[in-house]
């Protein structure tokens, strides 16, 4: 039976491929949450992300946007001393930002009915034989990429808004023959 072989790295990485990614998401908060989570990973593993994604919730106070909307430069240098989180100023004012952007959006009927609204709320079920065939980016990441980023969000590139895409089951790239497919 064929898997996604990127799983297999840790059980922490097992536990979110066969819970979480692919899994079609709904819930505003937890959208955002997980579009924090992809702007500290760039440039760095998933697994970092995962690693340190209960000192992320603690400190983003499970990222409620209207909370983390409302942190300060002090609330910034806070952050900024704790090693349990990724460290990075330009992140961390990223996430605020975007939580002011997040609740322009999420005013005008919901954040997940604006995402899924670029797929007709029709998930995209692709059919990768192998991770190898899975792109990094898409023409829909470059779509949504450019639209928040005209709505003020910070660091959603193609690359961060197609894996961002995935983890909220917008995109399904399961390989073919993956029980979770």
């Amino acid at each position: 039976m064929a898997e996604c072989t990127w799983a297999k790295s840790s059980p922490a990485m097992q536990k979110y491929h066969d819970t979480e990614w692919g899994k079609p998401e709904y819930d505003d908060q937890k959208l955002f949450g997980l579009l924090c989570l992809e702007t500290f990973q760039a440039g760095l593993s998933w697994q970092t992300v995962l690693n340190k994604r209960a000192a992320f919730n603690r400190d983003f106070n499970n990222f409620d946007p209207h909370q983390v909307a409302q942190m300060t430069a002090t609330d910034v240098e806070r952050l900024m001393q704790d090693p349990e989180i990724i460290r990075n100023r330009r992140k961390i004012t990223a996430a605020i930002t975007n939580a002011q952007a997040f609740l322009k959006i999420e005013a005008t009927g919901g954040f997940a009915t604006y995402l899924w609204s670029f797929v007709n709320d029709q998930q995209i079920i692709n059919h990768p034989k192998s991770d190898a065939e899975v792109p990094a980016t898409s023409e829909l990441s470059e779509q949504i990429s450019k639209d928040l980023k005209k709505k003020g969000f910070k660091f959603v590139g193609p690359t961060i808004i197609y894996s961002f895409l995935q983890g909220a089951g917008i995109i399904n790239d399961h390989v073919e023959g993956c029980p979770f497919k």
